[in-house]
């Protein structure tokens, strides 16, 4: 124990703030496992301004791209610096879906107000954060609905690649969808990037999803499917939609019940996803103490305040990444591994011409492989038990189906109360699935468009 607090004395700067010796890391480790985050999380730097940036929402590429840098930035230095954790942060797989394909397509909700909308969840997120609602929330949904959303997350996301890549495609005619056609030159690049990231994957190379998105752009320009960049390196795009949100924000016409059920699913998955992620990752690494998360407050303020500046930037909510495991597996322990990260996201927004190779074609392989990882939590799904797994069923389904992660939600969470009344607990549901049937009847009946 001396000897522990002579090392400890000796060391300065960055090493004495994150504690290394008492974490049994180096700065060469966490630099290491800093880098591995970055490449196993690069990805969204190519999906998210894809996504946000589709033909219909009003928002560039270029700005999103920035915007998807920054708030990394913003987060996981809050994350690293504050909470001290090695997790990384960046806008959300499934929440931009949901914000690019239910806000705006499907509500026919302008980009701003669905920024505005983010920035609210953000906000509700930090006050239940500090006044210990969180945890009657967490406990009021019932364990097999988050599993289930999670799971349909999944599904919907691997769907829109297909989609978007020309692997499925419309068949009104027939069978509402069917395959693609083979000869199309971006279908035969999704395929062989779907290929090579799954090979990836299955090596268990860190990264992977990264590594497959370079190999398919590589291969997708020597065969002249995708363009080549002009150039490497420039100025970062100029976030035209920073603090565009402000002006709905503050507009009367904002706050309808639309809008509340919008900024309730933003907040309702990203609630369950950074806690699970937190959790996760924190075990992982060691880093639970009697089986709970020490400065769990400064963590979740982190993801908070994370989506409420990436929301002022233009992008969708912001959230803890699993993909941080990957750097704790390299040996990450501290909050410096989340602050490298940073540093590499910051690197990389000087190197935007390079996107200009991503197409729906290059990016669908990543889409399909995080909708992989998010059904994985199908397996924790009671379904020997009826009443558990009708409600996970429908949400899992509807949300594909009905190109719906709302509806899909909600269709969820109205069936669960109700199969547990006729099963004769009632009483074992919290008053707050309650509210939320009623809530989502009234949505369902009245505000969602047909």
């Amino acid at each position: 124990m001396e000897n522990q607090k002579n090392v400890s004395a000796n060391e300065t700067g960055i090493a004495r703030y994150f504690e290394f010796t008492k974490h049994g890391t180096t700065f060469r480790k966490e630099f290491i496992a800093g880098l591995t985050t970055f490449l196993a999380m690069a990805y969204i730097l190519a999906v998210n301004p894809g996504m946000l940036s589709m033909e219909g929402t009003g928002l560039q590429f270029g700005e999103v791209f920035t915007a998807t840098a920054v708030a990394a930035i913003i987060g996981s230095l809050i994350m690293g610096i504050v909470a001290k954790y090695p997790i990384a942060l960046a806008p959300g797989m499934g929440l931009n879906a949901f914000f690019t394909f239910t806000v705006v397509f499907g509500m026919g909700i302008p980009w701003q107000d669905a920024l505005a909308g983010v920035f609210v969840s953000g906000l509700i997120f930090l006050i239940l954060t500090f006044t210990g609602v969180r945890e009657t929330v967490i406990n009021a949904i019932p364990q097999g609905l988050k599993y289930a959303v999670s799971a349909g997350i999944g599904f919907f996301i691997a769907f829109i690649g297909l989609k978007e890549a020309g692997i499925i495609v419309a068949d009104p005619e027939g069978t509402f969808i069917k395959l693609g056609t083979f000869y199309d030159g971006g279908v035969l690049l999704a395929l062989f990037g779907i290929i090579v990231t799954a090979l990836l994957m299955a090596r268990k190379i860190n990264g992977g999803i990264f590594y497959g998105i370079v190999i398919t752009a590589v291969v997708g320009m020597i065969f002249g499917v995708v363009d080549t960049p002009s150039k490497v390196v420039s100025a970062p795009p100029s976030p035209t939609a920073f603090g565009d949100m402000f002006g709905s924000l503050f507009s009367g016409g904002f706050w309808t019940w639309e809008m509340l059920i919008v900024i309730f699913t933003f907040l309702f998955v990203d609630f369950f996803d950074t806690a699970g992620t937190l959790v996760g990752v924190a075990n992982q690494a060691g880093l639970m103490k009697d089986n709970k998360l020490p400065r769990a407050g400064r963590a979740l303020g982190a993801d908070s305040v994370a989506t409420m500046a990436g929301a002022v930037m233009g992008t969708s909510t912001t959230t803890s990444y699993i993909e941080s495991s990957a750097g704790v597996a390299a040996g990450g322990r501290t909050g410096f591994t989340a602050v490298v990260t940073a540093g590499f996201f910051a690197l990389a927004l000087f190197f935007s011409p390079l996107l200009a190779v991503i197409s729906s074609s290059v990016t669908a392989a990543a889409l399909v492989m995080v909708g992989v990882l998010m059904a994985s939590s199908l397996g924790k799904i009671e379904w020997d038990k009826i009443d558990e797994s009708i409600p996970a069923f429908v949400t899992v389904i509807a949300m594909p189906l009905t190109y719906s992660i709302a509806t899909g939600i909600a269709l969820g969470f109205i069936l669960y109360p109700l199969t547990k009344l006729v099963k004769g607990e009632g009483k074992q549901v919290h008053w707050i699935m309650y509210a939320l049937l009623v809530v989502f009847v009234l949505y369902l009946a009245f505000l969602r468009e047909a």
